[in-house]
């Protein structure tokens, strides 16, 4: 399993790690099989969506924001009860094939590292497994 270390600047943000993921990909030297990657938080997750246009991801973070803004008269104590629940709606995990050495996507995909409580030092655990 390896570590991906990720600095995020915003509260809300969506950080393409297509990159890191696939540096990753081409030290192990697997040319088929699963990539998976988890984020050991609860206030940020993973996603896949589309890379093609930056407002996309704009619009994704406009959209939660609305929908969940930070002051919400919530009763957790902490007082981050949005980012936790935008973290579940994205989820903590995805899987990847990989074909030819590289991320198989579809197209205009990416993989994208998101948070809901920054800004913050996060970690992202990537597990990369040949097919047998």
């Amino acid at each position: 399993m390896h570590e991906l270390r990720i600095e995020t600047q915003r509260h809300t943000q969506f950080v393409n790690i297509d990159r890191d993921v696939q540096t990753l990909i081409d030290e192990s030297g697997v040319r088929d099989g699963t990539c998976q990657v988890f984020v050991p938080h609860t206030t940020a997750g993973v996603t896949i969506n589309e890379n093609a246009d930056a407002d996309v991801t704009a619009d994704m973070e406009l959209i939660l924001d609305r929908a969940f803004p930070w002051e919400g008269g919530y009763a957790h104590a902490e007082g981050n009860s949005a980012a936790h629940v935008k973290a579940s709606l994205m989820g903590s995990s995805a899987t990847v094939f990989i074909r030819e050495g590289r991320l198989a996507f579809g197209t205009w995909q990416s993989l994208y590292f998101c948070e809901f409580d920054g800004p913050r030092q996060r970690e992202a655990w990537v597990r990369i497994s040949a097919d047998t």
